[in-house]
């Protein structure tokens, strides 16, 4: 398929398709509330925060707390500060935590008095139990996030970010509704099981700090969201899923803006992947007409998952642009997964056809769409998306279908894929593993004594290791090109049952009852009775009462 179109016709057909190709929204999408009275706190140095409050004045309640030493001594510049927010209090209580978002902050001080104790500035200042919002003047962000909550303005001593904040803090007064941007399935989440810690990867992601383990279970806290999608990104078993859209929602816009793409342009496109905020602004008609632009909330709600799709659907590039406005912690995720989706291009023959961009490389992207222009085209894969894993692993296995047909596997760290072993010789087939494994990866053998196992089922979560009574099963992280042997149910032990000595009733597996003899058979309760393990439990007690009517004298022994 070769473009013989001219730049002025591929921007047309991307127009066309662009317009003929919506994402599905739930019509009524859940959300939250913020409600505000307009109590604003001012952090800072006194001199510019008196400054700051006194054009603050028209809301409810505007309190100061001084917290750095005044920035200029000159008199006219004193005199301005002592004119200043006259009916605004100071408090000049060192500062201990600011916590919350809009319409709920808590902000903890050190109270007056020798013996320091804590206490909440909003109900000493203004007898409410949080501020509404908070103006922070100070060198540095009393909140050290990446991603700051909705109602709090780090502004520092910049002069255009206050006037910025000072425009829009009058406009938060009232109640606000957001999107509540995820949601998490805890059926499915390989967090911890049965009081057993596993994955842990969202938790280490989350530029917002919105995501925490509550009763060993992973709870978001929508008030503090925002949406940047490195929790979805980060989950290897889809617990945790983006709504706005749904991954199988996001999946079939972009298997639709590709296939429609190709139908009328007689070319493989390029996506490009951008966040709905700077990402958007950058984005304009004149773009390269065979890139086909896709908007996100953040860039990080698109994964491995949605760039190698995008491949098998018959793209021949994917692009995400990066702006100086994605968090660090974002970035960072960004470069281990596109080190990971690159990594297994180069094992199965592939091109590395997924870059990250900056906002420079937008206007001469001509001579990199060029290099890809001689590349192999992809035959469009004809799956549909289902859950994340099993979308990834079609859309992997079709591209290296495509290639080289690779069937090595690629040993790597920390990531969620991998195969499990045991030492057959030491295990008793107790079904811990099986019973803490999220996913299915570990299944018994229904009526016989047998554990089995599909690596591609598995995401490395480590709860089987953990559970493990007898310390016999390890991990190995690695991507499996192998298709057969990653889907097939590997049988990692199995045995006869044991029967039951009197009755003959499948009890218990061969040797669980052997261990039990050598652990126990020794003990006083036993050592007289060690045919008793070999018994099921009905017989076991049938056994011990014909003892004691044998010898009644038993009972009181």
């Amino acid at each position: 398929m070769s473009n013989s179109q001219t730049p002025l016709e591929l921007q047309q057909v991307r127009q066309q398709v662009l317009a003929q190709t919506q994402v599905i929204q739930n019509l009524i999408p859940p959300t939250v509330s913020y409600t505000t009275e307009g109590n604003v706190l001012v952090i800072g140095p006194e001199d510019l925060a008196r400054l700051a409050a006194d054009k603050l004045s028209n809301m409810a309640n505007v309190v100061i707390l001084a917290n750095e030493a005044i920035t200029s001594q000159d008199e006219a510049h004193l005199e301005a500060v002592m004119n200043a927010a006259v009916n605004s209090e100071s408090y000049y209580n060192k500062l201990i935590s600011v916590k919350g978002f809009l319409g709920q902050f808590q902000v903890t001080v050190e109270s007056e008095g020798q013996d320091s104790k804590a206490a909440e500035l909003s109900l000493v200042a203004i007898r409410k139990p949080h501020f509404d919002i908070v103006l922070d003047l100070s060198m540095a962000p009393c909140l050290n996030l990446e991603m700051l909550p909705p109602g709090y303005f780090y502004v520092g001593q910049d002069a255009e970010k206050l006037a910025d904040a000072l425009t829009q803090i009058p406009d938060l007064v009232g109640e606000f509704d957001k999107p509540r941007y995820v949601k998490v399935n805890s059926d499915i989440c390989a967090h911890n099981r049965n009081g057993v810690n596993g994955c842990n990867r969202c938790l280490n992601f989350c530029p917002a700090d919105a995501i925490s383990s509550i009763e060993d279970k992973i709870e978001i806290d929508p008030y503090l969201c925002h949406g940047a999608g490195s929790c979805t990104n980060a989950c290897p078993t889809g617990a945790i899923a983006f709504d706005l859209p749904t991954p199988q929602a996001l999946h079939s816009y972009i298997q639709k803006l590709i296939s429609r793409y190709l139908e009328q342009a007689q070319a493989a496109p390029v996506i490009l992947f951008h966040d709905s905020g700077v990402g958007a602004e950058l984005i304009t008609a004149d773009l390269v007409g065979d890139i086909i632009p896709v908007e996100l909330e953040e860039i990080t709600v698109a994964s491995i998952d949605h760039w190698m799709s995008s491949l098998a659907w018959g793209a021949r590039q994917v692009l995400i642009l990066n702006t100086d406005a994605t968090a660090p912690t974002l970035t960072q995720m960004l470069n281990g997964e596109l080190s990971l989706a690159n990594t297994i291009l180069d094992e199965m023959g592939q091109p590395q056809r997924i870059s990250l961009i900056d906002p420079s490389m937008l206007s001469a992207l001509n001579d990199k769409l060029a290099i890809s222009l001689d590349w192999p085209l992809t035959v469009p894969a004809a799956f549909t998306p289902t859950t994340k894993r099993e979308t990834l692993y079609a859309a992997v296995d079709h591209l290296n279908q495509q290639a080289a047909a690779s069937d090595t596997c690629i040993s790597m760290s920390n990531v969620p894929y991998g195969k499990v072993e045991v030492n057959a010789d030491k295990c008793t087939l107790c079904m811990s593993c099986v019973a803490t494994c999220p996913t299915q990866a570990l299944t018994d053998g229904g009526d016989k004594p047998a554990l089995h196992f599909v690596e591609q089922d598995c995401v490395q979560c480590g709860l089987c290791e953990t559970s493990c009574p007898e310390n016999v099963i390890s991990i190995t992280s690695q991507i499996n090109l192998d298709q057969a042997s990653r889907q097939q149910r590997q049988t990692l032990k199995e045995e006869p049952p044991f029967e039951c000595i009197r009755c003959g009733t499948a009890f218990a597996t061969q040797s669980m009852v052997h261990r039990m003899i050598d652990m126990i058979g020794g003990h006083s309760a036993f050592n007289a009775n060690v045919e008793r393990l070999k018994m099921c439990g009905d017989c076991r007690v049938k056994d011990m009462f014909e003892d004691i009517l044998e010898d009644p004298e038993k009972q009181l022994r």
